[in-house]
């Protein structure tokens, strides 16, 4: 296996065209068909479904992990070697104009709304890694990082994929809140079994459990019209608009403008920092900065003994 073609599926598999990885990688999509052939030859399987959209087949998921490796450690090697300056050297026909690191990591909707922005500053400002910042339920993070498509993750998850480190990084506590108008409106006798029932809840998207657990929990029989609003701060507006109640995060509620439901249906969500164990300075660089963020944004816990 050569460098340029495991560079090649990686560009297929992100861009899910041949025309698209062509254009990040400045080959002829012939030519990038051709690195996939010859990469499909010598481990003698299929990696890649040629569809529209493409996708990896399992053999392709299972290489795709140690592609990402490989070539993060590859262009961290070249940065060292030539330092940041912009290149127009041709190494198999893919020019290494390598200016920064890119890292892929992965983070919950509502860490990328607080807390997580400052790390994203420091490290754009470190000059050395090029973010992709990716988007995913806190308990679905992990999944990305087990397929390669992220090196690192904001998680909910404190058992450590396969090949990865895990550190806690802090906790994020929800309430269960809404406006003083929704309040008086909806639950004026207080969020009894009967309001919960017919009150509108608002949920992020259909993986958001943080609204139904609660209820399942205070009101069983409980089936509310539901707003979905994908967009983490949007969704904090619509409660304080009056359009539903739902959990919200003490960081997206700091001035205490909403009104809580019941101060005995708070949760706390813990959140851990995954990474790859590779020896990378660039990893490290991404690592502090979000520990760093994370002392400063999330409330801190003590010893996590599910992990022991």
């Amino acid at each position: 296996m050569e460098l340029d073609q495991l560079r090649a599926l990686i560009a297929v598999v992100d861009n899910e065209t041949f025309e698209a990885a062509a254009g990040e990688l400045r080959l002829t999509p012939s030519a990038v068909s051709q690195r996939i052939k010859s990469l499909e030859r010598s481990v003698g399987s299929v990696l890649v479904r040629r569809l529209k959209p493409v996708r990896p087949t399992p053999a392709g998921e299972q290489l795709l992990r140690s592609a990402r490796q490989l070539l993060l450690l590859a262009d961290e090697a070249v940065l060292a070697l030539r330092g940041r300056e912009p290149s127009d050297e041709d190494d198999g026909g893919h020019r290494l104009g390598i200016q920064r690191l890119r890292v892929p990591i992965v983070a919950n909707a509502d860490s990328i709304a607080t807390w997580l922005p400052a790390a994203i500053r420091e490290i754009a400002h470190g000059g050395r890694v090029a973010l992709e910042l990716l988007r995913d339920d806190e308990h679905a993070t992990a999944d990305l990082l087990r397929s390669g498509d992220a090196v690192a993750a904001v998680t909910a998850d404190p058992r450590p994929v396969q090949g990865c480190a895990v550190r806690p990084l802090g906790s994020m506590v929800y309430r269960a809140k809404a406006s003083r108008e929704f309040m008086d409106s909806w639950f004026p006798s207080g969020p009894t079994m009967t309001a919960l029932a017919v009150a509108p809840v608002m949920q992020y998207d259909r993986k958001d459990s943080h609204q139904l657990a609660l209820l399942a929990r205070v009101a069983p029989d409980a089936a509310p019209p539901q707003h979905f609003i994908p967009d983490s701060v949007q969704y904090v507006e619509s409660v304080q608009a009056g359009l539903g109640w739902g959990m919200v995060p003490d960081q997206q509620d700091p001035e205490g403008s909403l009104v809580e439901l019941d101060p005995a249906w708070a949760e706390e969500l813990r959140l851990y920092w995954q990474v790859w164990t590779l020896d990378s300075p660039g990893l490290a660089e991404v690592t502090r900065a979000v520990v760093r963020a994370a002392a400063r944004g999330l409330t801190a816990v003590g010893p996590d003994r599910r992990r022991a």
